[in-house]
């Protein structure tokens, strides 16, 4: 199979990180595929959000529908009767932590784009402004990444463009591309299902919606000098 370095594959929920990456991969690569993943979440709305930005972004879109990732485990995004904790809990991951669900959605990403001769894979994880997720760190990505190379025996290449930098450096990111209103009127992060500034006191929107008030109140600043 021949390998494309001109067209890459965004792992694609339609919330700010990876539609901030959406944009990222399309300012970097000719082409840009996104895949979208329907897993059970609560918050499914973001998969027909996903599919509007992908057609503002005039990017080829697909979902794949994979519930078993979300029944795997015990999780308050697949399980209703779950209350959500709103702070990490002191010694171990949150419950709105989906066990496995990185390692599933990257590795069946890769599959799905080596299929389409694409090895360049963008994933919106960072490392420097999460939840306590361990599939969000670098050393994950790293390793995964390897494990992709020698169990296909493919040069898959993993780009991670928010894996060092915060939410309020993320906001600035969406704005260099260009993309700073739709990303935040058009995306979903709140795992409470609400569109834009969501609910606000989902660990998502917490962490978001702080990220964003300081990126406006450093922004208002620079543009008043």
């Amino acid at each position: 199979m021949t390998m494309n370095h001109e067209a890459a594959l965004v792992v694609f929920s339609g919330g700010q990180d990876s539609t901030t990456c959406l944009f990222w991969a399309k300012k970097h690569f000719k082409r840009v595929v996104a895949l979208t993943f329907s897993y059970g979440q609560k918050h499914v709305k973001e998969v027909e959000l996903a599919r509007a930005i992908a057609e503002k972004a005039g990017v080829e879109w697909h979902c794949m529908d994979v519930p078993l990732i979300g029944t795997l485990g015990h999780n308050s995004l697949t399980d209703s009767t779950m209350k959500m904790d709103e702070e990490k809990p002191e010694g171990h991951c949150p419950n709105t932590f989906v066990p496995g669900r990185n390692l599933f959605f990257i590795s069946i990403a890769a599959v799905f784009a080596r299929e389409r001769g694409i090895f360049h894979l963008v994933t919106g994880v960072s490392q420097t402004d999460y939840s306590g997720y361990p599939d969000c760190r670098d050393a994950f990505i790293k390793s995964l990444n390897v494990t992709l190379n020698l169990g296909m025996d493919e040069q898959f290449v993993i780009h991670t463009p928010l894996m060092w930098i915060d939410k309020c450096q993320t906001w600035a990111l969406a704005d260099e591309l260009g993309v700073l209103e739709l990303v935040r009127h058009d995306t979903m992060t709140c795992y409470n299902g609400v569109q834009g500034d969501g609910c606000g006191h989902c660990p998502a929107c917490k962490l978001r919606n702080e990220g964003l008030r300081k990126y406006l109140a450093q922004k208002g600043a620079t543009e008043q000098i």
